[in-house]
């Protein structure tokens, strides 16, 4: 097989693709032939070193990939072979082949486009358990999602309006925005060319979103917090700004509000049953069409670095996959 290898996790520049042995699979694992995977502001963190997870080098990164099931350890019920899963295994996707812990694998139905499964894993998991899980958002409430264009916020969007959530998209540019609409948020804010907290107010007539998921940080954190609505719920997400930042706790008593934290790994790991059964409402969802992962475009899996550079850009509109030869390697735009 072939792997992408980060044996410095000290960048992307340090990142080798080379031969590297597939272990066979052990009771409880399986060995799965990567169709693609997509990649996740979370991928660039750990081949820097500076994600909260941190394997031990070498180590193939990839958080999220998709494929086929070659062969079984012993004791694998849940899959066989021939079946097409996407995965939950945190490193391991950027690569041709990987052995993983069979309850680290969803199951998917056979007509589920490899491309989009890879997209789909993470992203969407996340934004379920965050919306759904975490803030309990009901239908009528309003929403408001930072860095909405990136994977995880069009996932948001999807899933809050799968809910009959009212969706107010913001985003770095305006294009990003009018992005955002045409997955139909209902209104959208561009933040690189206006004030957020009155645009906020704006939109909410002054009352403040109920909920604010967050997946962006640095300094959008506080003025998004400050517009909170009465009895909000903020979700941390992630800090794809770079700057972790710092909330006057007062602002929490001033607003009944709550900050609220959103690990989707760990929720997966804890919590496996509630994990799968927010995936089967995610399949059902997508077969209704009413969620369907943004692929920005597809590129061959021996270009890595480039699509990393292309997400540091912050040109990705939705997610960027990588995809190995069974992937149907296309392009889907600019």
């Amino acid at each position: 097989m072939k792997a992408w290898v980060c044996t410095t996790p000290t960048g992307v520049e340090h990142l080798e693709w080379k031969d590297w042995s597939v272990p066979d699979p052990e009771p409880g694992q399986a060995v799965v032939a990567i169709g693609a995977a997509s990649l996740n502001f979370p991928d660039l963190l750990i081949v820097q070193g500076k994600y909260q997870f941190k394997p031990p080098p070498p180590f193939v990164p990839g958080s999220e990939f998709a494929g086929v099931v070659e062969r079984v350890g012993s004791g694998v019920t849940s899959i066989a072979p021939g079946d097409l899963v996407a995965s939950l295994a945190g490193i391991g996707g950027f690569a041709t082949h990987a052995t993983v812990a069979a309850d680290r694998l969803v199951k998917l139905p056979p007509e589920f486009p490899v491309t989009e499964a890879a997209a789909f894993t993470l992203t969407y998991g996340t934004s379920h358990h965050a919306l759904i899980d975490r803030a309990a958002l009901r239908a009528g409430e309003t929403v408001l999602i930072l860095g909405a264009a990136g994977g995880v916020g069009t996932s948001a969007i999807q899933i809050a309006k799968a809910v009959g959530a009212r969706v107010i998209a913001a985003a770095g540019t305006a294009a990003k925005a009018a992005f955002c609409r045409s997955l139909g948020a209902d209104e959208t804010i561009d933040y690189g060319g206006g004030n957020l907290r009155d645009e906020i107010k704006r939109l909410t007539g002054g009352a403040g979103p109920d909920v604010i998921y967050d997946p962006v940080g640095g300094d959008l954190t506080e003025p998004a917090f400050r517009s909170i609505g009465w009895r909000g719920r903020y979700l941390v997400i992630g800090f794809a700004q770079g700057g972790i930042p710092s909330l006057p706790l007062n602002l929490t008593l001033l607003k009944g509000a709550s900050i609220v934290g959103v690990f989707w790994g760990d929720f997966a790991r804890r919590e496996p049953a509630a994990s799968a059964a927010a995936y089967t409402e995610l399949t059902r969802w997508y077969a209704e069409g009413r969620v369907k992962p943004v692929i920005d475009r597809v590129v061959p899996m021996d270009q890595l670095p480039q699509a990393y550079a292309r997400m540091s850009s912050r040109q990705v509109l939705g997610k960027l996959v990588l995809a190995n030869d069974s992937g149907r390697v296309t392009s889907s735009g600019g």
